[in-house]
């Protein structure tokens, strides 16, 4: 994915737009897994883009607009990598909206059993350096049978709604991201602009994570969960109620670990009814359902 999740044109207003709407200076980041950057293509892991990336970014952004300290909307790897990187010291951050997922990781049945067969692992020794989300109009015939085999699991994974073989892959990559009637027919048609490759390592990385629970470095170290005293700032926790990636214990258990530490005064949490894990990002209705949280945590915190 990209940050295009942010500003995609196939739904009414995108969250990009909501938020120049309310009055806010709004950066997009794409960092080195983005499938807009040819960097995409490459290998790394999730302690890379903590240690280089976000600090690069959140450095810039300062420069060029002056700003003592910064609010940041996260999501999915981009929150999981963002956490990483507030663990390990990242400065500049007046408040955070994390969206899925954040220290703690807790998954459904069907992603336990991918990651325990350590899949990805075994891909990557196989010589496979990546998977990808795109298909070809006139692709071989591996990659129709390739196809047609996905079809039979994300019908049973992601409610058999549709006949999109980008989507299905999609759900075989990840798992089910979204409930198929809070996405317009327009974006699901063109899902291949937002969803792309993904390089073995970052999977390996986030395979590993599922397994642990929590954040750890690509090696299993433990360099991340001891340093929650890092996060002694104003944060909103959203999980979408039928989050099928990433189950929305995942988001209480930080938020639950935060408070009895900290205090309530500076965690808040939300769980969206009928929505699953992206499509509270981009979904038809998420201008209504979602995205106010937003703003209102935003307006809450802008001179914190």
């Amino acid at each position: 994915m990209g940050s295009n999740i942010f500003s995609t044109d196939t739904i009414a207003t995108n969250l990009l737009e909501c938020l120049y709407q309310h009055g806010y200076d709004v950066w997009l980041l794409d960092f080195r897994v983005s499938i807009l950057l040819e960097a995409s293509q490459q290998q790394c892991d999730g302690d890379q883009i903590a240690r280089y990336d976000f600090p690069a970014a959140i450095t810039r952004i300062r420069q060029v607009t002056g700003a003592k300290d910064v609010q940041c909307v996260v999501h999915c790897y981009g929150a999981t990598t963002f956490f990483m990187s507030l663990l390990a010291g990242l400065q500049g951050v007046r408040s955070v909206v994390c969206s899925q997922i954040a220290t703690d990781i807790v998954v459904p049945p069907a992603t336990a059993v991918k990651t325990g067969l350590h899949i990805p692992s075994v891909l990557d020794k196989l010589g496979v350096q990546s998977l990808t989300a795109y298909t070809q109009a006139h692709a071989d015939w591996f990659e129709k049978l390739y196809d047609t085999a996905l079809k039979g699991y994300a019908l049973t994974e992601a409610q058999g709604y549709c006949n999109n073989p980008v989507c299905h892959r999609i759900t075989f990559m990840y798992a089910s991201l979204y409930r198929h009637e809070t996405l317009n027919e327009t974006l699901h048609d063109n899902l291949h602009e937002l969803f792309g490759v993904a390089n073995m390592r970052t999977m390996e990385h986030l395979a590993l994570l599922c397994r642990t629970g929590h954040l750890v470095g690509f090696g299993g170290e433990d360099i991340y969960m001891p340093h929650l005293d890092r996060l002694k700032l104003p944060i909103l926790f959203i999980s979408g109620e039928q989050n099928e990636c990433y189950l929305p214990e995942s988001t209480r258990r930080t938020y639950q670990q935060l408070v009895d530490r900290f205090g309530p005064e500076r965690y808040s949490r939300l769980v969206v009814p009928g929505y699953g894990h992206i499509d509270c990002m981009f979904g038809k209705n998420a201008v209504v359902d979602v995205y106010p949280a937003i703003v209102a945590h935003l307006d809450k915190t802008a001179s914190a």
